[in-house]
């Protein structure tokens, strides 16, 4: 017999992780075609030089590809473990990395709305591992 997720988790999960697809895009998309826009709003100055807009642009990247993985696991939240666990690490050391330059006056007050939601995400992700623990799935 194969575990699974019984159905109601199933669809939450799905619904946690469009949700979680649909957050990366929202900052990733605007940082990919706009990244001295989006540096802008983070932190409160200009980003002018084209090697940092670049290596910017490219962080944002990151996120874009982590925004498709989590609709890989909205398809199929039993499945795509090493996605969700990547994506939560990915997560937690932003929201941890962005707190500290927060805190340091690096950042605007815009930082705090992006540190937030990342912790929410990890917090879900957790629950999420430990509901396909209980459920006796393979975490990876």
């Amino acid at each position: 017999m194969n575990a699974a997720l019984p159905p109601r988790e199933t669809r939450l999960f799905r619904a946690c992780f469009l949700v979680a697809a649909a957050w990366n895009f929202a900052g990733a998309l605007p940082g990919v075609f706009d990244p001295a826009g989006m540096f802008a709003r983070e932190f409160g100055h200009a980003l002018a030089d084209p090697v940092q807009v670049a290596i910017y642009r490219g962080a944002w990247g990151t996120a874009l590809l982590y925004g498709f993985g989590f609709l890989m696991v909205a398809r199929d939240p039993a499945r795509h473990c090493g996605v969700v666990a990547m994506g939560g690490m990915g997560k937690v050391l932003f929201a941890l990395n962005l707190a500290w330059m927060y805190l340091n006056g690096w950042t605007s007050a815009f930082a705090v709305v992006v540190i937030l939601g990342d912790i929410v995400f990890a917090a879900v992700f957790v629950a999420y591992f430990l509901r396909l623990r209980r459920s006796g799935i393979p975490l990876l």
